[in-house]
Order: structure tokens, then C-alpha cells, then sequence
């Protein structure tokens, strides 16, 4: 004989349980508010990291606009029209690549040669109303563009200057003036006092000789001073007492202005080196033998 179930009270069980137990599906499935938030986040990031060929960027036709890394530029395009994207002199196209092949002709051509030679883009759409983007890198950098197409008015070229690359050329240039430059100027060799010992510990940076002309003192370290760092200079007063005294780095020389009888090149924390240089009493020329090591 088959036992009947009383099926209200199992229905109104599995009601309650399910309104009491999370949808696993509902769980993850992220609502309409937190949807929303990297869905704007974005668009906010992508507005603010676009640049617009605005009035003041163009020189005749063609857009310039400074290179920023990270920034999307904006390129207008028409139908039936070409427009240019032009590297620096020297840059090395690697890839190009684009969110939609099928309605842009995109292609590369060069022109000059040697180092003036220039990579160009080249894209043009096939209809007005469409956007893409561009994302082209070189053995230099990266460029990230945005595409649009209208019915009038496109750019007939893109390209950038490079203000980073010139603040670079700026210092290297300058730092090469300073090392073509003389350590002081005016100097008399008959005057040049050498009687100047050298003690102390020997680190890379010892410096190889000490002399002065009566009214400077002149400190020459080997090359490794350039490339390590450099050890600050202490004067020796009456009392013994460390002071720290003024100098210039020219190259590889410390010039003081002043003379000393005492002072010591002191570097590290832990285990310190210092390097005692001592001033004779006696006055020899510039081909007399050198401070004692």
C-alpha cells in the first residue's frame, strides 16, 4: 500500500529554503551600481588621457603635438584622404595594430635615409562615422592613438616632438662641456706646491694627488669617482675637530678654495674609509716627485 505525503507542509519547507539560501548565480553576478563604477572609471581615464589637435598644436597642415607616455591621441580622418603619422628621425617601426581592420586601410612607408630616415603611418577609413584605435610600437616607444572619421575636415598628418629626448641631448651635452672644460684656469706651473702626503685607507676612490697654487687646492681622484660615489671632504681644525668645507667637483677633481694643513675624505656608515691628506711645509715645482702613499 503506497503511504500518502502531506505535500504543504515539504512545499512551504522548501519556500522558506530557498528564500534563505543566495543564488549562487546571483552571487556573482555583479548588480547595476557596481557595474557601473569601472564602466565610468574608464571612460573618465580615457577623456582625461586624450589629447585633441588643438589650434596651437598645428605648424601649417601638420598636428605636433609634445609625446607623453601613456597619452591617447586623437586623429581626424575622411574618406578618399590619407593621413600621416609620422615617427621621429632614427625611430624603428616594430608593429601597428588596430581594433578594426576591416573598414581602415592602415599601411607604412619610410622616407629619407640614414639618420634622418622617418617611419610614416598612413591610414584612411572607407566611410564617414567610424572609430577605432591605433596602437603602434617602435625600438623607442609606444604610441596609442584614437581614429575617427568624418565627413569633412580630416588631419592630413600627426607627429610629435620629443621634449624628454631633448632634456636628455641637454644634460649630455652640458656634461660634456664641463668635461672638456679645464679644472682651473690661469694656473702657473712654477707655482704649484705638490708636498701634500696621502694616508689612510686605500677604497677605489683614493685620490691619486694633492696640490695647490698658494690659493686653491686641487684633489685628483682616479676614474672610479665617476662611476661610485663620491666621498664628502672634512677639514682638520687646531682642536682635531672635523669641519666640512666647500669644494666643487670638476671631472675627477675636487676643487677648494682654500688651503688646509689637515683634512680627511670620510665615506660609509657602518664601516667607515677615510683617507688623511696632510700639507707639507716645503714648495717643490710641478715636475718634483708626488705626495707620499
Amino acid at each position: 500500500m503506497m503511504r500518502s505525503i502531506a505535500l504543504a507542509p515539504l512545499l512551504t519547507l522548501a519556500l522558506v529554503g530557498a528564500a534563505s539560501i543566495p543564488s549562487a548565480e546571483g552571487k556573482d553576478r555583479p548588480g547595476p551600481a557596481r557595474a557601473s563604477k569601472p564602466s565610468a572609471a574608464i571612460a573618465a581615464a580615457n577623456r582625461t588621457g586624450t589629447k585633441e589637435p588643438t589650434p596651437p598644436a598645428f605648424i601649417n597642415a601638420s598636428a605636433v603635438m609634445p609625446f607623453t607616455e601613456g597619452t591617447i591621441y586623437h586623429v581626424y580622418t575622411v574618406p578618399e584622404q590619407v593621413t600621416d603619422i609620422v615617427l621621429q628621425p632614427g625611430e624603428v617601426l616594430g608593429s601597428v595594430a588596430s581594433g578594426d581592420t576591416a573598414r581602415w586601410v592602415i599601411g607604412d612607408t619610410t622616407s629619407g635615409s640614414g639618420p634622418a630616415k622617418q617611419s610614416h603611418v598612413l591610414v584612411k577609413p572607407y566611410s564617414a562615422g567610424l572609430s577605432t584605435n591605433l596602437i603602434i610600437t617602435t625600438d623607442r616607444r609606444t604610441y596609442r592613438l584614437s581614429l575617427s572619421s568624418g565627413a569633412k575636415n580630416g588631419m592630413f598628418s600627426l607627429a610629435w616632438t620629443y621634449p624628454r629626448d631633448a632634456l636628455l641631448a641637454l644634460k649630455a651635452a652640458e656634461a660634456a662641456a664641463d668635461a672638456a672644460a679645464p679644472v682651473a684656469a690661469g694656473l702657473s706651473v712654477e707655482a704649484l706646491r705638490f708636498t701634500y702626503a696621502i694616508t689612510g685607507d686605500r677604497p677605489a676612490w683614493r685620490p691619486l694627488r694633492v696640490f695647490d697654487d698658494g690659493r686653491q687646492t686641487f684633489i685628483e681622484f682616479p676614474l672610479a669617482l665617476a662611476v661610485g660615489d663620491a666621498p664628502p671632504l672634512f677639514v682638520i681644525g687646531d682642536a682635531g675637530a672635523a669641519e666640512l668645507v666647500n669644494y666643487r667637483v670638476r671631472g675627477r677633481y675636487y676643487v677648494v678654495d682654500r688651503l688646509f694643513d689637515v683634512a680627511e675624505l670620510r665615506l660609509g656608515a657602518k664601516r667607515q674609509d677615510v683617507v688623511r691628506i696632510t700639507r707639507g711645509a716645503g714648495r717643490i715645482k710641478a715636475r718634483g716627485k708626488r705626495g707620499a702613499a
